[in-house]
């Protein structure tokens, strides 16, 4: 038996130091290089993350590394994420391929709380969807005060719309609310807000504005205010 053991020791003591273990395959390229399944019976569970890394596996080369957990949380950043507001200089903008009736508002790419610039254009007032999905859409809208006399001509109110590939469509549309006061006046609540998910498609642009707009006093949007947000939610 002394002799087996110090035969087996005398054996070891020739692997190189550096040598490569291979587990079903003759042709080892990692120091330990398993070709097949793994099983863990016992894993302890961590109650935080701090000192701790995570084990990834590359998809082309199976090779496990070390990750920070850190990197789970920034690439779990939304680059559709996107949110302005409007509070002074506001116009109504009207193109051609816009329905009768609608006009965008003048948003502008530096008057974002949240998202990148590049998702926005100065040029036609538009967010371009960045890919295709599902996406939570809020937009609000005060004119004025927010109260008018009797502005329901031409049911104005608040819309979203959507330009795919040079064709407009009305997405959602929400008109101002009136109320009549008795042996006073009929007033208008003008302020809405529109808050819904929508499915677009990558390059869609996506603007926010008002419907039945053309009786509208102009000078009164001196005082308005306009703002909006936009984000994916799922494919």
């Amino acid at each position: 038996m002394k002799t087996k053991l110090y035969s087996l020791f005398l054996g070891l003591s020739f692997i190189p130091t550096f040598s490569q273990v291979g587990i079903n395959t003759s042709a080892p390229s990692a120091t330990l290089d398993v070709n097949g399944t793994m099983k863990v019976r016992d894993t302890p569970v961590t109650p935080t993350l701090p000192g701790y890394e995570l084990l990834v596996v590359n998809t082309g080369t199976a090779q496990v590394s070390k990750a920070d957990p850190q990197l789970l949380y920034d690439s779990a950043v939304n680059s559709s994420v996107y949110a302005a507001k409007k509070t002074s200089g506001l116009t109504l903008i009207s193109l051609g391929l816009f329905p009768t009736g609608f006009r965008s508002v003048n948003f502008l790419a530096s008057e974002r709380s949240l998202g990148s610039a590049a998702l926005f254009s100065d040029t036609d007032h538009t967010y371009t969807v960045p890919s295709n999905g599902v996406y939570a859409v809020g937009f609000s809208f005060r004119y004025g005060a927010g109260l008018q006399a009797a502005v329901l001509t031409n049911t104005p109110g608040i819309g979203i719309l959507r330009d795919r590939a040079g064709v407009a469509t009305l997405i959602d549309n929400r008109v101002f609310s009136g109320i009549t006061v008795p042996l006073l006046l009929s007033l208008t609540i003008s302020e809405g807000s529109l808050n819904s998910l929508y499915t677009f498609q990558a390059g869609d642009k996506i603007s926010f504005g008002l419907t039945g707009s053309s009786l509208l006093d102009g000078s009164i949007l001196s005082t308005s205010i306009g703002s909006f947000y936009i984000y994916k939610v799922s494919n």
